[in-house]
């Protein structure tokens, strides 16, 4: 990692058979890399598993589009929200479970300037605002709808990997004191549920935004929001 701080050191796969919940907030200060970016998270949501978290995907059961969710642990879940964004998430718990945590907000550390040019607002953002917010993260690590189940935990040797293979590193872990939590951001059900866990005083973190009721056609807000017909 280019800070000189941050361990490069890959996460095992163990780390996440854990619930959503306690994921999280060791989440904190790891680093996601994938291609030349690196985000170092610095805020992060958990949604639990069928029956059990109403704001969650998978609150209904196993679906062609959560269908990821429901395990290995330790790969990623990307969806599409609002018609527009691509949103991040790393599953948690054995196979079956479905649960996972989404990644809301983080600090470019390495490829700062491939993670600005795939913004479209390019040279005018600033560092603090590349991955500030579930969406931005996703663009600045080039994260589309095919890179939906793809592998962030690297096991043995790399060779076979995808040309656009994902890893989650240790980076640097957040002392405990250091770490606040609140009602996870924009979803209308289990609202209060003080599952969305950050870095204090870190510029990076999103602003918190209760839900408010807007009519769409499609998809969700967080990894919560079921889509209504």
């Amino acid at each position: 990692m280019g800070s000189g701080k941050l361990s490069s050191a890959a996460l095992p796969r163990s780390f996440f058979d854990r619930p959503s919940h306690e994921v999280a907030p060791d989440l904190l200060g790891r680093v996601l890399v994938h291609g030349s970016v690196a985000v170092r998270l610095t805020e992060v949501e958990a949604y639990g598993g069928p029956g059990e978290d109403p704001a969650a995907h998978t609150y209904r059961g196993r679906t062609p589009r959560n269908a990821v969710m429901f395990g290995p642990p330790g790969h990623l879940y990307v969806y599409f929200t609002y018609g527009m964004h691509f949103c991040a998430n790393i599953v948690c718990l054995s196979d079956g479970f479905g649960s996972a945590v989404l990644l809301r907000a983080g600090e470019v550390v390495e490829g700062v300037p491939e993670a600005r040019s795939r913004r479209s607002s390019g040279n005018r953002v600033t560092d603090r605002d590349l991955a500030r917010g579930p969406a931005r993260l996703a663009v600045s690590l080039g994260l589309l709808r095919e890179h939906n189940g793809l592998d962030a935990i690297l096991e043995g040797s790399p060779a076979g990997r995808p040309h656009q293979s994902a890893t989650m590193l240790e980076g640097l872990a957040v002392e405990p004191a250091a770490i606040r939590s609140g009602p996870r951001t924009g979803v209308s059900t289990a609202k209060e549920t003080p599952w969305r866990f950050w870095i204090d005083g870190e510029p990076t973190v999103s602003p918190y935004r209760a839900h408010v009721p807007r009519r769409r056609s499609t998809a969700a807000t967080s990894v919560g929001e079921v889509p209504r017909s």
